[in-house]
């Protein structure tokens, strides 16, 4: 990242590149250059122009964006420095010997060959009632999970928060080592759970964890930028809580007590990074209600996307959009809940309180943030009422041995 003074340098004028190109056709219109202008058509000196105007525009928005996002390490750094992530946010990890481990909620091969089949046999006699549709729910969540290390990644690209050695010593980086921590149990747990039970083809969910980690994710609209990954976070954690919350409550009512109890630990985790998230985009908002408006409207625009969306099995190209649709159906994860957290959010962080202070442009995407859960709910009440007038259908999923799961 390029130095502030560097960066205020250029926000205020197009790249020295841009204005050599632009002097050189102002002030030298001579020689080869007046030659190959004189050898053009009307219409290719026209074009030419328009592709001058146009590097200047990106130029220039380029510019634009290294400096918010400079505003945005400067942020970063500060609260780093103040001590605010210390008091606020590592607070909201467990320590370390306080936490859940994925031995202490599955069978203990600690005791006698007797002992360890009846553990077993007892987890597979609960998970045999458990219905297809929620499996797919479970192995789309667990898959989700398994992504971690693209997350992790994508997480340290943010600017003044990032953990630069990987043993860096500031609030913000290991705020994202607990954070991995923690979140590395859930994949763990449910990978474990699904192995016992004996409900679904492990190698079919295997093969799909494979292939999500190999094609990454793309989930981020920008992201070095601090507001960007703030929200994001703040949504996605929310989104897991809620999946994983329904998941527990789901397994209780078809008899598994032990799945109940693995999905409510993982959702509670969920919870806790969720408020983390939460309250350093609220800090945000109070240090500079302006940019992130206008963050939380950009975010929005482009769609809070799971980060598992490119998840593969090898066999269905639709397999995302297949498990979203048996999660919509079920009730673990539905269209209405975005707009429950887009409205959740602009409450909590007084989005239509924000005063004065906004640019055009922030104000506009106040407007624009504060109608959305409208129009979201009323998206998803013409989706329903198309879905209404379809017909059953159900999809094969590898991951139940090729079992077919309805989706509407």
């Amino acid at each position: 990242m390029p130095g502030l003074m560097t960066i205020m340098a250029l926000a205020a004028s197009p790249p020295m590149s841009v204005r050599r190109c632009f002097c050189s056709s102002s002030k030298k219109m001579s020689g080869s250059t007046v030659s190959l202008v004189k050898k053009l058509s009307s219409s290719q000196a026209h074009l030419l122009g328009r592709s001058w105007a146009l590097a200047a525009t990106v130029a220039t928005a380029a510019a634009t964006a290294f400096h918010v996002d400079e505003q945005e390490e400067m942020m970063m750094l500060r609260l780093s420095e103040e001590g605010w992530v210390d008091e606020h946010i590592l607070p909201l990890l467990t320590p370390v010997e306080e936490a859940w481990q994925p031995a202490d909620l599955l069978p203990s091969f600690a005791g006698s060959a007797d002992e360890q089949r009846s553990q077993v046999a007892e987890l597979q006699a609960r998970a045999a009632g458990v219905p297809d549709d929620l499996l797919v729910c479970l192995v789309g969540n667990m898959v989700t999970e398994e992504g971690l290390p693209a997350y992790m990644s994508m997480a340290n690209r943010v600017a003044g928060g990032c953990d630069a050695t990987g043993c860096d010593d500031h609030g913000w980086a290991r705020w994202l080592r607990g954070w991995t921590a923690e979140e590395n149990r859930h994949g763990d747990l449910l990978n474990r759970y699904l192995y016992l039970c004996g409900r679904v083809d492990m190698r079919r969910v295997e093969t799909t964890v494979h292939h999500l980690l190999g094609r990454g994710m793309r989930a981020m609209l920008r992201p070095s930028s601090a507001y960007h990954s703030l929200i994001y976070g703040s949504f996605q954690e929310r989104a897991t809580f809620v999946s994983h919350a329904r998941t527990a409550r789901q397994a209780r009512l078809h008899g598994d007590a032990c799945l109940a109890k693995l999905c409510g630990v993982i959702a509670a985790d969920e919870r806790r990074h969720e408020a983390a998230y939460t309250r350093a985009a609220a800090r945000a908002f109070e240090d500079d209600p302006d940019g992130m408006v206008r963050a939380l409207a950009a975010v929005m625009r482009a769609k809070v996307t799971m980060p598992g969306e490119l998840m593969d099995d090898g066999r269905d190209e639709r397999l995302f959009d297949h498990f979203s649709a048996v999660a919509q159906r079920s009730g673990v994860y539905m269209a209405a809940d975005y707009a429950d957290m887009v409205e959740h959010f602009v409450r909590r962080w007084k989005v239509a309180e924000l005063g004065g202070g906004l640019s055009g442009e922030g104000r506009r995407a106040q407007d624009y943030v504060c109608g959305l859960p409208r129009k979201i709910r009323r998206m998803e009440e013409l989706a329903h009422d198309r879905a209404a007038q379809m017909g059953a259908q159900s999809v094969c999923f590898s991951w139940v041995f090729d079992r077919p799961v309805r989706i509407h």
